[in-house]
Parts: structure tokens; sequence; C-alpha cells
């Protein structure tokens, strides 16, 4: 019987879901759920000074905002709870406890002056990486104890084997190894009885039976250290795959104070992302499927994922590409869920005011096809809300055209004399210009549009001058005639 597939996203309560940390757990994901196994979240919050008030909390829920669920963790529960790591110290001590009595791990009660003294001399002496020298390594009895009474602290460190290569190949970058002798005895638990982050990772991963560990390839210099816990104990190593650094269009390293890119997953909810757009683009960061196609719901992506496909080189996010993938799920999405998605945004910016509803659903709607994401809706429909708008230099081109004035003139007229303001009556009018006054195509459509709208290119005109209004659009015809003829 094949083994079951146990994988694991494993965040820091330290604040928002970063897009990176938001593909780590994604690929996990898409990874349980595609070989039915299990993915599990566990909280790793024992450095103190980094934790934020609501960290956890934020993190769970922008996961399921995208579109993830879990099988073990905090909020759900699970064999094997428990999935904070605050909660598991005494897990931890048991296993200190126990490396400490087979002699593989020892108490170390040099200060931060001692060990800083200690890398100082090794630099001087041309070492590129000071590792500690192992002074504590071998102290009798009567030296832990002298050392106890003068009311210093141990740390407690792991004996590393000297000239042992460790060796593990990586889902991503194949064959990797790692000379133990570039180590030196390493803390194992702090001065403070917390254990350090690789120590308590891989007690975590065996005791939760992680069976692949997949994870950004920051993380691949850890690996070797937790090869040693394991080893140490007696452990099966589980699988490791280091995923490629997100970077930017000029690639470099996605930098949180890189102010090109939006990085957190909250900023592009409140920006009216949908999540399924999000995920998809996400998925498709440092992996792709077999063939050209792009977009694919979370089920077909649980369906083709493939860990032999996850990308070699580094993944670069493109914001515009996210748009566009944007805008192909806001075209395909039910009107409502749009209007729902782009209201919250004009009534923000106070534009509603004397609007029925009704109004601000036709103009979402008018507008759905052309929108990148929610918050756009109001840079699209700026003029829909002033009565005095510009005429950029292609417009004017268009209006300085002879029959200009003969069309804008009818047209006004026709537009005075219609019964019911409406998008069918305004066609009419359009219609009635082009018997009038001979002109079509182009030299109709296109004097009405920039009149009305300053723009060359837009929605549908019909709808388009309907939503504007008769006043508005009268208006603003006569203040281009009133140019025209001067």
């Amino acid at each position: 019987m094949a083994q079951e597939i146990r994988v694991r996203y494993a965040p820091s309560p330290t604040g928002h879901l970063h897009i990176g940390n938001a593909r780590t757990a994604l690929f996990n994901y898409l990874f349980a759920r595609s070989t039915n196994g299990k993915f599990i979240i566990r909280i790793e919050d024992t450095d103190n000074k980094r934790n934020v008030v609501g960290g956890e909390e934020s993190q769970m829920k922008w996961l399921k905002w995208l579109g993830i669920d879990w099988d073990e963790s905090t909020d759900v529960g699970g064999p094997a709870g428990p999935y904070r790591q605050t909660d598991r110290l005494n897990i931890y001590n048991q296993y200190v406890d126990e490396l400490l009595q087979r002699g593989l791990a020892y108490k170390c009660y040099m200060t931060e002056e001692e060990l800083e003294q200690e890398r100082e001399e090794q630099k001087a002496q041309g070492v590129l990486i000071p590792k500690y020298s192992g002074a504590h390594r071998d102290l009798t009895e009567e030296q832990q104890k002298q050392f106890e009474e003068e009311g210093r602290l141990p740390s407690i460190r792991l004996r590393v084997s000297e000239n042992r290569t460790y060796r593990f190949k990586d889902m991503v970058k194949g064959d990797i190894s790692f000379e133990s002798n570039d180590f030196g005895d390493w803390v194992i638990r702090k001065k403070n009885g917390i254990p350090t982050y690789n120590f308590a990772v891989a007690v975590d991963d065996h005791l939760m039976e992680i069976t692949h560990v997949l994870r950004g390839e920051d993380h691949i210099s850890n690996t070797p250290k937790q090869m040693m816990v394991y080893e140490a104990l007696g452990w099966d190593v589980p699988t490791f795959g280091h995923m490629t650094l997100i970077v930017n269009e000029q690639r470099k390293k996605l930098s949180k104070r890189d102010e090109s890119i939006i990085q957190f997953i909250e900023q592009y909810a409140d920006l009216g992302y949908l999540p399924e757009a999000l995920f998809n683009y996400i998925a498709l960061l440092g992996w792709s499927p077999v063939g050209e196609e792009e977009i694919y719901t979370r089920e077909e992506f649980i369906k083709i994922f493939d860990p032999n496909r996850l990308a070699t080189s580094p993944a670069v996010f493109d914001p515009t590409k996210l748009k566009w993938l944007n805008n192909e799920y806001i075209k395909s999405a039910d009107l409502d869920r749009i209007v729902t998605l782009a209201l919250p945004f004009l009534k923000k910016a106070g534009l509603l005011e004397g609007k029925s509803e009704e109004w601000a659903k036709d103009l979402i709607a008018l507008y759905k096809e052309q929108l990148s994401y929610g918050a756009e809706i109001v840079e699209l429909t700026d003029l829909f809300f002033k009565k005095e708008i510009g005429y950029p230099e292609e417009a004017m081109e268009v209006l300085n055209r002879e029959t200009v004035p003969e069309v804008l003139k009818e047209f006004k007229n026709q537009l005075l004399q219609v019964e019911e303001y409406r998008s069918d009556s305004i066609k009419g009018a359009i219609k009635a210009t082009q018997k009038e006054t001979n002109q079509k195509g182009k030299n109709l459509f296109m004097p009405i549009r920039v009149a009305a709208t300053g723009q060359t290119h837009g929605r549908d005109l019909n709808d388009t001058l309907y939503l504007l209004g008769q006043e508005v659009v009268v208006y603003r015809i006569e203040q281009v005639l009133n140019v025209l003829n001067k």
C-alpha cells in the first residue's frame, strides 16, 4: 500500500499573508489534494519578538479567501496536535533530554560576549564563515557546576559529527550535499528554554508524519541541520523540495520593500481582485501545466498538478499579467457578483449621491468587460461624475474636422426632441442625425462620442450617452460647439 502524502504549511504569526508564503501554502495544498493526501497547517510562533496579535487568524482568513482548505491545524484539530509550537514545548524538551542523555547534545555556558569574541577572532584569521569552536563540548561536571554557580544559563548544542556528508535529492533542484565540517555544534535549545527553529521543525515534521517538505529555496541551508536532528534521533528523513525565488520584472528577489508590486493577499482583496484569479495566478508562479492553457479552476489544478513540473528558474511576478487574468475572470463572472465587487468602491469615493442603485448597476455592467479589478471602476467611470471634461489632443483632432459642427448641432436637436431618454431613443436620434446630415460611420459616431466623453474609444455609445444623462450630454455638446464657433 502506498504511503499517504502528508505535507504542511508552517507560517509564523508575523502579520499579513505574503504572496510568496501564499504560493508555498498553495503548492502544498495542490500536492496534498492531487494525491488524496493530507494538508496540515502548523503555527511556528516561538519567536515572540516577531509575533503579531491576530497574525495567526490573518493567515487562516486569507488562505480561506484564496480557496485553500486544510485537514489538520489549530482551528480544526487533528491526531498530531497541538499544531502551535508554543503548545509543544514539553515535547521538544523530551527530545532535548534524550539527546543529552545519549551524549549527542551538551550544555554550553558561553555568553553572547564570549561567542562574539570567538567569531571576531576567526574573522581576523581569515575564516569566511565563523562557526562555534566547541569550547564547551567536553565540560566536566565540576566545570558545569562552576558556571551555574556564576548564574550562567546553558544553551543546548547538538554534537555535529565530523567529516560527514549530508546528501538529499531535492524534488526541484536534484542532488544537493553539505559537509558537516562547515557547521559548528549548533544550538537546539536557547538559554530561555525555547527550541531553535531547525530543531523544532525537525521534531514537528517527524511527529506529524510529514512525508514531503515543500518550501522556498531560502530554506535549503536549513536542511542539513534538520537532517542532523533526524539522524541523531534515528528517524527517517522526509523528501525535500525547494521552490525557486519569486522575482520582480528586473529579476531581483521580491523584497517586501519593493513598492512596485503589491505583495500581500489582503491588499489584492481590498482592491477588488477575485480570489480564484489570484489562486490561478499564484499557481503558475514557478509551476507550469502541460500545454499553453493558463486559466484553470481550482478543481482542474488539483487534477493536473504534478510536482515534477515545478520550475527550476525563478518565477517572475508580472502585475500586468495578473490584471489581465483577473479581467478574464471578471468577464466570465455573473454580473451581480461584479456589481457586489465594484459598487463599494463607487460608494466609498462618494460618487453615488443622487444616483439610483439601478443606474450604478447599469454603469458597472457597461464596464464589466474592461474592468481589471474592482477599485478600477472609479477611474474608468470618472467622466460620469462631473459635468466638465477635458479634450486631449487626439480628441481635438476629431472635433476639428469640417463636418463636426453640423453633426453635433443636428444630434443635439434630435436629442431634445426624444419623448423618453433611453438607449434605444438615443440610437434613433443618431440615425435621424445620419439621415439629416448625410454623415455616417466615423464621421457620425466619433464627433458624438468625443464631444460627450472626451474619449476617442469607449463602451457602447448608446448606453454611455444614456448613463451620462440628457442634460450632461446636451451641455457638453453645446460647450464644444461654442469652442468650434469661435
